[in-house]
């Protein structure tokens, strides 16, 4: 089993998961990030302190979330989706997103340039 990082990420972006991960499994894309579930350990740690709460078991994804099972793992190898270790600021408007549903295709897949 792994963690998922759901829709509630998107257009927020904290990155206080990613201290605690002892694997570091997390990557990070323009907008979003998501775990590498070849490498997620089934720790747990990070799921307390996603200031989102974006961060589900993969028993637990709410209903309406499951393909973000597919997208952490195809997001994941996607070409300048890089390993994230340490906090970095969320989003500008992170405070403002958090929480709002339909976000799905504000999803930044490609990073600028």
């Amino acid at each position: 089993m792994t963690y998922v990082v759901t829709e509630n990420c998107i257009r927020c972006k904290y990155t206080d998961c990613v201290d605690v991960c002892p694997v570091d499994c997390f990557r990070e894309g323009p907008n979003m990030l998501v775990i590498a579930p070849d490498e997620c350990i089934d720790c747990g740690l990070c799921v307390p302190e996603c200031p989102a709460d974006a961060i589900f078991a993969e028993d637990d994804v709410p209903p309406g979330q499951h393909d973000f099972m597919t997208l952490n793992a195809e997001l994941t190898h996607a070409p300048g989706w890089r390993p994230i270790v340490r906090t970095v600021l969320p989003l500008p408007d992170a405070d403002i997103w958090n929480g709002k549903a339909g976000k799905r295709a504000l999803l930044e897949r490609k990073w600028p340039g």
